[in-house]
């Protein structure tokens, strides 16, 4: 038996979404629907087009909710976007080839990404805001130092969790591995190492940011052998960008450094 048709008042009506959209989890709605109101009465929206704009305001702000979280749990260690990126301070890098690794396609196809290139020539910058474009297009992304990395992988050796570790760092779809090649490893460390990008091979995506060229790699991982398997692992399929030997955080530091000079 269907209750008898009662018409709220507005007060009611007011209350009554207020209540319902608690209920329903849906705070974007709740918190716009004063203003969306008033909008669709001032603009005579139809009944479609004002519950279209509740809808789409409610997805929006999920959608970059969840975008929020994924970068939060990547673990950068700041904020960088390839917005912010000056081609200017460092021409080796074609801003086309970074605009087509934008688009995260090479990510999709779990293809490696290799920067390689001198302190101060954009790598980590790069690397931590194409983890970001990636975390915002909806992949899993991790971010770790190569050193932390390593000891994380060792210590979870020391306590039998290794095969977990590995497992979940091989679970992501982007891993952003930072400063590979600032210090020697270890047999033990280089192997564990080893294993994450071995787990990861053609599944999912590893990017690396590095100061040593491939040919200098031996410093960090001192057996031949694993360093050429690691090599191979992090360049088949991959893209390599070079950033080039000119510091453009030094090249700043020098023109600030100059202006002084020049006003007086």
């Amino acid at each position: 038996m269907t209750s008898p048709h009662h018409t709220l008042t507005e007060p009611a009506s007011d209350a009554a979404i207020d209540t319902a959209c608690r209920v329903l989890r849906l705070p974007t709605m709740r918190a716009q629907f004063p203003d969306l109101v008033a909008r669709a009465e001032r603009e005579h929206l139809s009944y479609r087009g004002f519950l279209a704009e509740l809808l789409m305001a409610e997805c929006e702000d999920r959608d970059r909710r969840r975008s929020e979280r994924r970068i939060r749990a990547a673990g950068f260690p700041r904020q960088k976007w390839l917005s912010d990126f000056d081609y200017t301070a460092n021409p080796d890098i074609v801003p086309a080839m970074i605009n087509n690794l934008a688009t995260c396609e090479w990510v999709k196809k779990g293809e490696p990404l290799c920067l390689i290139g001198d302190s101060g020539t954009g790598k980590s910058h790069l690397l931590i805001a194409l983890g970001t474009a990636a975390a915002m297009a909806g992949y899993r992304v991790r971010y770790a130092l190569a050193a932390k990395l390593v000891n994380e992988l060792v210590e979870a050796a020391d306590e039998k969790q290794l095969t977990k570790t590995i497992a979940r760092y091989g679970r992501v779809d982007l891993l952003c591995i930072d400063e590979l090649g600032y210090l020697e490893l270890d047999r033990r460390g280089a192997e564990m190492l080893f294993q994450v990008l071995t787990e990861r091979e053609e599944k999912n995506s590893v990017a690396i940011a590095s100061n040593e060229s491939f040919g200098g790699w031996t410093k960090t991982f001192t057996d031949p052998r694993l360093c050429a398997a690691i090599v191979d692992r992090l360049t088949f399929n991959g893209t390599i960008i070079e950033t080039g030997t000119e510091s453009y955080r030094l090249a700043r530091t020098k023109a600030k450094q100059q202006e002084p000079r020049k006003q007086s």
